[in-house]
């Protein structure tokens, strides 16, 4: 139905002037793994042997990067389809509630790809589309799954024709690992090649 909408959309905007703009995009991820504590098995030696044992970790968020590549595709004056390519880096921090256990930091390593609608009011924009990123590295995290489907939403403003800033939230809807999803909130600036208005 989503794609029914915006195929309708982009025909009913075909007699409009159509550009293309290309452009790069890199900020800051503020990441975390949601739904509960985050669970995970180890051995231990109390001088009568090495036991097994389940550890409990606290998530809280951390901070890392993203960068990326979109294509512009301005249809009308207040409407975009935006695709993009990008690689991020995501993860948590595990805090650890046995003594007998460190606590960590993990790291997941995507690159990913989305697909953006942007409605423009003035310089301001909203943005919302779905993405799908495929897992290229892991740290300190067991078994993640390979692949994550999701889902953004956000807003930006052009500060010049060329320049912008934008903060979104993306969150995933597959199960990483045990029942935690990503949840990475995104700020960052994007630069756009020859935009037109």
């Amino acid at each position: 139905l989503i794609y029914f909408l915006l195929f309708a959309l982009i025909s009913g905007l075909s007699f409009a002037q159509v550009t293309f703009n290309p452009g790069i995009r890199v900020g800051a991820n503020i990441s975390h793994l949601s739904d509960g504590p985050y669970y995970e098995s180890f051995y231990y030696n109390d001088n009568q042997g090495y036991h097994y044992g389940t550890n409990t970790y606290d998530i809280k968020s951390k901070v890392d990067f993203y960068i990326g590549f979109q294509a512009n595709i301005r249809f009308a004056k207040f409407y975009a389809l935006q695709p993009e390519i990008y690689y991020t880096r995501q993860g948590a921090k595990f805090e650890s509630q046995n003594p007998a256990v460190s606590s960590k930091t993990a790291t997941l390593s995507y690159v990913g790809g989305a697909v953006v609608n942007k409605f423009y009011f003035e310089k301001f924009n909203i943005h919302f589309g779905p993405t799908l990123e495929l897992l290229t590295d892991h740290k300190e995290i067991d078994s993640p799954i390979n692949a994550d489907l999701g889902l953004l939403f956000g807003a930006g403003y052009d500060i010049t024709k060329n320049i912008g800033v934008e903060a979104r939230i993306k969150k995933g809807f597959v199960h990483i690992n045990n029942d935690n999803t990503n949840v990475t909130f995104q700020a960052g600036v994007y630069y756009t090649f020859n935009l037109k208005k």
